[in-house]
């Protein structure tokens, strides 16, 4: 019997996410009933929400309930199908969550979509998926960066940051990254084309970008969250937009969160905005955004990388690595060869 292996959560984390915070369990494949698909699971994508998804809590989305296969979005491949719009052998992309396979009917928080044909089997759970949506949707739509801009973005190294500095470049602006370690430094400026990176555990960030633009950040896409937002702040030019996309300094914990940012009275003194922002909101644009992305990275005017760790064993550790600063680029983890 073919086994199908499952992390449920068994108790909701307080902090840091562990294994201790899920129960491992093994059984049957499950049937499909007339109309679902029975789905391999191939590749799962990590994100710092699904760490917020484990507070019971009001939010965006549900909490995952306790005993509930933890979420995730998923690549995978239709092993049978009682549904008929399709068909066995089809990839697919969908909300599958930590395990190996899932009989579903396509509804849910997000519908399953097919994997389109000629792109590579991961890049839907990423560049033109949620990540490289978030990254388009924030920067054109919130943000706006104009031609000369000095662009700041935060988790400059991570899936959403490092695209959504691209685009900045893409639109003419000076781009400055703020990443963990001189790899990931080096990495935006020498493969991406960032303008500058700044290593935000060598030191002050706000003296490194007074340094580089003093008070002359137009755009700041911030991932991140707490002292980075702060300093940022204080470097603002008047008129400057903050798209807030993510606080992954806080660790999405819902518990001891940090005090807001010291300096938010510069949003006074710049006549600046600061604005928050869910990539869910902008369903509708999607199709064409994606499109457009991908004209982008198949002319190599954007560039991805990827972190795959193997083994559905190794689950919570990669969601607790992204608060670890542990990835570099959008991180996945492999389950089975496609």
């Amino acid at each position: 019997m073919t086994i199908n292996r499952q992390w449920l959560l068994s108790k909701r984390p307080e902090r840091e996410v562990g294994p201790e915070h899920f129960e491992w369990v093994e059984s049957a494949v499950p049937t499909p009933a007339e109309g679902e698909i029975l789905v391999r699971n191939l590749y799962l994508s990590f994100e710092p929400a699904q760490r917020g998804w484990l507070n019971d809590l009001p939010s965006y989305v549900p909490p995952v309930a306790l005993g509930e296969v933890m979420r995730s979005v998923a690549v995978g491949r239709v092993v049978e199908s009682r549904h008929p719009d399709y068909r066995t052998g089809e990839l697919v992309q969908g909300t599958f969550g930590w395990q190996d396979y899932i009989a579903t009917d396509g509804s849910g928080m997000f519908p399953i979509n097919r994997v389109p044909e000629g792109v590579p089997l991961t890049y839907p759970l990423h560049i033109y998926g949620l990540t490289g949506m978030t990254a388009y949707m924030g920067m054109m739509l919130i943000a706006e960066p104009q031609p000369g801009d000095v662009v700041v973005v935060s988790g400059a190294a991570g899936a959403t940051g490092s695209v959504a500095g691209q685009i900045a470049k893409r639109l003419g602006c000076t781009v400055i990254g703020i990443a963990g370690g001189p790899e990931k430094c080096r990495w935006l400026v020498e493969e991406v084309n960032f303008d500058h990176a700044i290593d935000y555990r060598a030191g002050d960030v706000a003296a490194q970008l007074k340094k580089l633009c003093g008070n002359k950040v137009n755009v700041f896409f911030d991932n991140v969250g707490g002292e980075i937002l702060d300093a940022v702040l204080a470097n603002l030019a008047v008129g400057a937009r903050v798209a807030l996309c993510g606080g992954i300094s806080s660790g999405y914990t819902g518990h001891s969160l940090p005090p807001g940012p010291k300096n938010y009275m510069q949003l006074v003194i710049r006549r600046a905005r600061m604005e928050g922002f869910l990539v869910l909101d902008h369903f509708d644009r999607f199709p064409a955004a994606i499109d457009e992305m991908r004209q982008w990275v198949e002319a190599g005017e954007i560039r991805v990388k990827e972190d795959i760790v193997e083994g559905l064993e190794n689950c919570p550790q990669t969601l607790n690595g992204l608060f670890r600063g542990r990835n570099f680029g959008k991180q996945l983890l492999k389950i089975a060869e496609a």
